[in-house]
């Protein structure tokens, strides 16, 4: 496998970018093509003292901001390090790409540059979801990529989610659920309602609607919901674990005896931070278009691009895209059974 990363892309490229590199070949035999500027990447390879011959690099002479507008700076910024990328990728010089870059810019390419798979109206965004099951976390899809969607849309999302958490995590017959304000069949809007119906007369392991409140509990281990709700869902959850685990922190403090209390606890609370570390979970997959891709946190340091890394490969080694594809042509068929 040839991985392609993005190495200036994220608050820390190259330097994070490519220190990440070098601590994921060093646990595989894949290969990696950094894209970046020539001078800086081989400068960063120096430094972390590799002279290996997995990693390779390839020149691009731009930059793709967080503060670019995505659809300008894919279609002008044609020699920048993400479109470069992408290009490999859509050319077969590449199995899989990661990037930590501007969000909608890798967004905005995939369709673009890839295209969207035959059937898929709007690709989505995945991410990790921690529970409190721990080491089995959820996929919340979609996470930001389409504000609004359409019944089918989240039809589409289940059943990429599915198949994502099925290939890539290896969970047999994965559990699917689709926000909404109650459990019942009848609750939500005319959307979800319409939604429930098609994800329930589909070959999926669907458990019904779900709860904002029931999705730390990991019932599902597909969350099915438009952008704007995944993206509300992902915002309020960080916040508020890194809120909680403040005021534990402060209170540990307070005193003497919550002063050894605190060391007596701190193994357990530091396995607790690391369930909702997006450094241990790597990247979210891009889902729908035609190629791997997955997005990692844009303040990504070398262990979170090294877990990005070694957690997507399945992506590219499952050919989940291609199931995908194979997936759609069974809903274009149903799809053409409800309308006659």
């Amino acid at each position: 496998m040839k991985i392609i990363l993005d190495g200036m892309g994220g608050d820390n490229a190259p330097a994070e970018i490519v220190k990440g590199a070098v601590q994921a070949v060093a646990e595989i035999s894949d290969e990696i093509i950094i894209v970046g500027e020539l001078g800086a990447i081989l400068e960063e390879l120096e430094n972390n003292g590799y002279q290996g011959e997995q990693i390779s690099v390839k020149a691009a002479s731009e930059l793709i901001t967080m503060e670019d507008s995505p659809v300008k700076a894919i279609r002008t910024k044609t020699d920048s390090s993400l479109v470069v990328a992408f290009n490999m990728l859509k050319d077969g010089e590449g199995d899989m790409l990661v990037s930590a870059g501007n969000t909608g810019a890798i967004m905005v390419g995939a369709r673009l540059i890839l295209g969207r798979i035959r059937g898929i109206d709007r690709p989505a965004l995945a991410s990790i979801f921690p529970n409190m099951n721990g080491d089995e976390p959820n996929l919340l899809v979609d996470a930001g990529a389409s504000s609004e969607s359409k019944a089918i849309n989240l039809l589409e999302y289940a059943l990429m989610g599915s198949t994502y958490v099925e290939k890539v995590w290896g969970r047999d017959n994965p559990r699917v659920g689709l926000v909404n304000l109650g459990t019942e069949e009848s609750k939500g809007t005319s959307v979800t309602k319409d939604a429930y119906q098609m994800i329930l007369n589909s070959h999926m392991n669907f458990v019904g609607n779900v709860e904002g409140r029931d999705l730390p509990k990991g019932v599902c281990d597909v969350i099915v919901c438009d952008g704007f709700t995944g993206n509300v869902i992902l915002k309020l959850t960080e916040g508020l674990a890194m809120s909680i685990f403040k005021l534990i922190k402060e209170t540990f403090r307070s005193g003497l005896k919550n002063m050894i209390g605190g060391a007596f606890a701190k193994s357990g609370l530091t396995k607790l931070k690391e369930e909702f570390d997006y450094e241990e979970y790597g990247g979210a997959p891009v889902l729908g278009v035609n190629g791997p891709v997955i997005k990692m946190h844009g303040s990504s340091n070398a262990k979170a691009v090294k877990s990005a890394i070694l957690r997507g490969l399945p992506y590219a080694r499952e050919n989940v895209v291609d199931i995908i594809r194979q997936e759609m042509l069974q809903i274009d068929e149903y799809i053409e059974e409800e309308e006659d």
